[in-house]
């Protein structure tokens, strides 16, 4: 049975459209819903199906899964594809309009801190990744300043505490910032941090 969004007769070597695209990352979904991929692999495989140009370059984001996308070959044919899988630093695709969002979720934290990138993250939906991804990651950042500064303040008597209160000081005045600049660019922003609260579903 074919699955929604696939093309009938599409060969590997062809390009392929938003909707071959989008119905892998409907696959990569599920299987991350089911627990058959951890948050960093959903992140890097669909990093990975959103900048894939034709069918061979999908099948090894579906081929542990028990699903073979678009009648992509499997096997020796196709593995060379895995290794040229983009990294979470690299970017999604994005269009412009998605840009300036993000980059106001970023910016927004200076004037609204957790409430502007959480406005975004809730209006988000899965048909921009992108957006959604970096607001995500922009109410983590206030969450985790809010978090770190108040267990510093608590136990400040200790001097990694301290460290820990300059580092998120300077990072809240500074971080947002490069973040802004960085989604403008179109780049998949990822903050240093040492935990993050929320998950994407």
């Amino acid at each position: 049975m074919r699955r929604p969004g696939e093309r009938p007769g599409v060969q590997p070597h062809l390009r392929l459209t938003h909707a071959d695209r989008d119905a892998v990352a409907e696959v990569l979904r599920e299987a991350y819903s089911q627990g058959q991929l951890d948050e960093d692999e959903f992140e890097e495989r669909l990093d990975t199906a959103m900048r894939a140009k034709v069918g061979a370059d999908l099948e090894p984001l579906t081929a542990d899964l028990g699903v073979a996308p678009l009648g992509a070959p499997s096997g020796p044919a196709a593995a060379p594809a895995a290794k040229d899988r983009p990294g979470p630093k690299e970017p999604l695709e994005s269009t412009s309009t998605e840009r300036v969002l993000a980059g106001v979720g970023h910016a927004g934290n200076y004037f609204f801190p957790v409430i502007a990138p959480l406005l975004l993250f809730l209006v988000s939906d899965r048909a921009s990744p992108y957006l959604r991804r970096q607001a995500l990651e922009s109410l983590n950042f206030q969450l985790f300043c809010i978090i770190g500064g108040i267990a510093s303040v608590l136990l400040a008597w200790l001097v990694l505490p301290i460290a820990v209160l300059v580092y998120v000081v300077v990072g809240w005045m500074v971080l947002p910032a490069v973040a802004t600049i960085a989604s403008l660019l179109g780049r998949n922003w990822r903050y240093p941090m040492f935990f993050r609260v929320v998950k994407d579903d």
